[in-house]
């Protein structure tokens, strides 16, 4: 029986993720999940931070729920920490499943152009970013060692309070939009 694949497209804004999304989706019959597209879709101009992580929770029970019905799975958001990382590698096993982690990367200049042109040419698909924003973004990015991206490294242990990478993936993408008191 084939095994599903869970297809990761780890990088920062405007380096390629969502066009690489695009090919697998379409090369492989994936499922293509893409964060963006739903903030778009949910909250239009405005990108709130209290959901996205909600969102992107969701669209991981809906990829690790496709996998284990045997269909491939494309997670089109920037995975930035390799915690992140090492939890979906973890749960993709946990199912059976292969894991392929896709990493993009540019220089600054050329990720600038780029999302200067999408916010030219596509503003309805984006938001706009600072030159802060985005080298803030870039210190905290954690770039994926050579053993994650060939899948020959192990998945780490969960981080220090947290027994399993299901409880640590319970705490990072929460199952609801905190309300306020």
């Amino acid at each position: 029986m084939r095994r599903p694949t869970l297809f990761l497209t780890v990088g920062l804004p405007s380096t390629g993720k969502t066009t690489a999304a695009r090919r697998i989706e379409v090369e492989q019959q994936a499922l293509r999940l893409t964060k963006d597209e739903w903030v778009k879709a949910l909250y239009g101009d405005e990108n709130p931070p209290s959901a996205q992580d909600v969102i992107e929770g969701r669209l991981v029970e809906i990829g690790l729920r496709a996998l284990e019905l045997g269909i491939d799975v494309v997670l089109d958001y920037g995975l930035w920490s390799r915690d992140e990382r090492s939890a979906l590698r973890q749960a993709a096993a946990d199912r059976g499943a292969r894991v392929e982690l896709h990493y993009f990367e540019l220089g600054p200049a050329e990720q600038r152009r780029r999302l200067d042109r999408r916010q030219a040419e596509a503003p309805h698909t984006t938001w706009p970013m600072s030159d802060e924003e985005l080298a803030a973004w870039a210190a905290r990015f954690e770039i994926p060692t050579s053993g994650e991206l060939d899948g020959s490294e192990p998945v780490d242990d969960p981080p220090a309070g947290f027994a399993t990478w299901d409880e640590w993936r319970a705490d990072r993408w929460p199952s609801s939009v905190s309300r306020p008191v």
